[in-house]
């Protein structure tokens, strides 16, 4: 994971109890078991426009929200997005079937009235698994599982169009 670490390098055929695996790669469940080598992160999608990176610009009219959506463990099947975050979902359309293992590119058009949003995107994949909120994967996981957070996000789009991260429990 460093450089400044790097010694040598063994090629293994299985995992390796080594220290940046152990430390960084086992998710503390809640009833305290550890999932070890948690390669493959679940479906998870995010809202990339609008973001704080990308406000929106306009006062009110036509938006396309967009985002990307993937999963390790197959194709995207299906995003759905919500202007409120969480009372109600809107099914986006995805640019193209979803791939394997692949980034999948979503799209949902609205017409923006300028008031306030709390956008969130929720990943579906050919498994069946859907992408959990916050609450969700804390109930399955518990508090100390942090590197493999595939939870549902939220942004604030404000009045103006400004745009930041939020938690919305």
């Amino acid at each position: 994971m460093w450089v400044k670490w790097l010694r040598r390098v063994e090629v293994t055929d299985q995992p390796i109890e080594s220290r940046e695996e152990t430390s960084k790669y086992t998710d503390t469940l809640a009833d305290g078991t550890s999932r070890k080598w948690t390669w493959v992160m679940d479906a998870k999608s995010v809202i990339t426009s609008p973001s704080p990176q990308t406000p929106i610009t306009h006062k009110s009219g036509p938006l396309v929200i967009t985002g990307l959506a993937w999963s390790g463990h197959g194709a995207i099947t299906r995003v759905d997005v919500t202007l409120d975050g969480g009372k109600n979902w809107y099914q986006a359309r995805l640019a193209k079937p979803g791939e394997r293992k692949a980034l999948t590119r979503f799209y949902l058009d609205i017409d923006w009235n300028g008031k306030e949003m709390f956008l969130q995107s929720r990943a579906h994949d050919e498994t069946g698994y859907v992408q959990p909120t916050k609450e969700q994967l804390r109930n399955v996981r518990g508090l100390n599982s942090i590197y493999h957070n595939n939870c549902i996000q939220t942004w604030w789009v404000k009045k103006g169009g400004e745009v930041e991260n939020v938690e919305v429990s």
